[in-house]
């Protein structure tokens, strides 16, 4: 096992020697490009802004910078080789910011969300940006002018978030929709739902930011990349509010997902802890409420749909026809690529956890091409991946079928919910009717190992 230091530096220059300890393995994060803008996407996330009249805070352009320092660390150190459990990896992020009394005043908050979050130890750590960099965001002059946004939602390319936008666009908002452009599959997914949305409103006032943010390979000398990304929504959530603190007032940043996956309750033993993502878990949200506070954001996270399932969202989505028409664009699937050794085009298999979520809640209107196409004509192998997940979800549902009043207990599987004593039973009501929906789509589908 070996303990890893990420230390943000802006540019050659920056050398202020910090302490280190000699255990760890030190890597510096240079916040610059070539020319001396803001690398990883972040001076064109600020151009895209202003160029619509928006302009962020310092503070949100330090919750971006210290964006990048996580997904650095999330992406680019392997847990295979540097964790002793293949899993728990120990990190130390050390970020320049504008207003180094107010982060520290707010690590412990960040510090409890990013270890619930990846599973991993955080320490993370403030200086001062160094000099010629304290005010690095443009100033507005004048008047606000552009279009007046009332809120922001963060639109992914996925269905739900598809769903959120139609509903806030449907009940007259002004969203801000906000992306992280990852893979191919998945920017193009958001390109088409943004313009299947900007064909249909046209008389409305919407824009979207998309921040492209990634690390080259080798990034961390001599150690591997790691793919669970656990750390993503950190990223996501990032943005979003980095984009909220352009807008006057207060504001809320809509985070629209099912209460099934929100939770993601385990669905067998092999998947405790953060081995399931938390992404939208209601604990993690919650520290982030709290963030925002303690760092003075006037903002608030919200989760419109935590006690609805896909399907109830898919059935009040409050325009349905299109709806219907933009489904095929949008992307469920956990990995799209992963049928490229076959040489298949990007796309849903159709057999992940989140495939099967969103076959169950479409059922018989679902126009999504799935490589699996129909789940009945063979027989899955349960020890292989086309099959293991349609296994786990039987088991799961078999055993709240026989035994209902678990699902009370089930629900605090995945992570606390100390912050939900008011809604345990919703929160286990939508777990309850997630699995039943998922069920009703499993009931005869051929399953057995090999």
């Amino acid at each position: 096992m070996k303990r890893h230091a990420i230390i943000g530096r802006f540019g050659q220059d920056d050398r202020e020697p910090l302490p280190t300890s000699q255990d760890e393995l030190v890597s510096d994060l240079n916040l610059l490009t070539s020319g001396k803008e803001l690398d990883h996407g972040i001076s064109q996330a600020i151009a895209d802004l202003t160029s619509l009249a928006l302009f962020p805070t310092e503070i949100g352009l330090d919750l971006l910078v210290l964006a990048a320092h996580v997904q650095a660390a999330d992406t680019r150190i392997s847990r295979a080789t540097e964790s002793q459990d293949t899993w728990t990896r120990e990190l130390r992020l050390v970020v320049p910011v504008s207003n180094v009394a107010r982060w520290a005043a707010a690590a412990p908050v960040l510090k409890r969300a990013l270890d619930f979050l990846t599973g991993d130890r955080w320490t993370i750590e403030f200086r001062a940006r160094p000099g010629g960099f304290a005010a690095l965001v443009p100033e507005r002059r004048g008047q606000p002018i552009g279009p007046r946004f009332n809120g922001v939602s963060l639109f992914s390319g996925g269905l739900d978030s598809l769903i959120g936008a139609i509903d806030v666009l449907e009940a007259g908002g002004s969203p801000l929709l906000v992306s992280h452009a990852a893979e191919g599959a998945i920017s193009k997914s958001q390109e088409e739902c943004y313009e299947g949305l900007n064909g249909h409103y046209r008389q409305r006032v919407f824009e979207r930011l998309r921040v492209w943010m990634s690390f080259k390979t080798g990034f961390v000398s001599g150690v591997g990349s790691e793919d669970t990304t656990r750390a993503r929504s950190f990223l996501f959530f990032s943005i979003g509010v980095f984009a909220g603190t352009c807008l006057t007032g207060s504001f809320t940043l809509r985070v629209p997902e099912n209460g099934l996956v929100a939770l993601n309750v385990p669905l067998d033993s092999l998947r405790l802890g953060a081995l399931s993502t938390r992404t939208t878990h209601p604990f993690y949200m919650a520290r982030w409420n709290e963030l925002l506070v303690a760092l003075g954001i006037p903002g608030h996270l919200e989760n419109p749909y935590w006690d609805k399932t896909k399907g109830e969202m898919v059935a009040g989505c409050s325009n349905g026809s299109l709806l219907r028409q933009l489904v095929p664009y949008s992307l469920s699937c956990s990995s799209p690529s992963k049928g490229r050794w076959q040489k298949q085009k990007p796309g849903h298999c159709g057999y992940c956890v989140p495939c099967l979520i969103r076959r169950a809640a479409l059922v018989a209107s679902d126009t999504t091409r799935y490589r699996i196409s129909d789940l009945r004509t063979q027989v899955l192998d349960s020890q292989c991946a086309e099959g293991q997940q349609v296994r786990s979800f039987q088991l799961a549902i078999r055993r709240v079928q026989d035994h209902p009043t678990q699902a009370k207990l089930l629900i605090h599987k995945s992570g606390p919910l100390s912050d939900e004593v008011n809604h345990l039973e919703e929160w286990a009501g939508v777990y309850l009717r997630g699995l039943e929906e998922v069920g009703r789509l499993l009931s005869d589908v051929p399953v057995r190992p090999s």
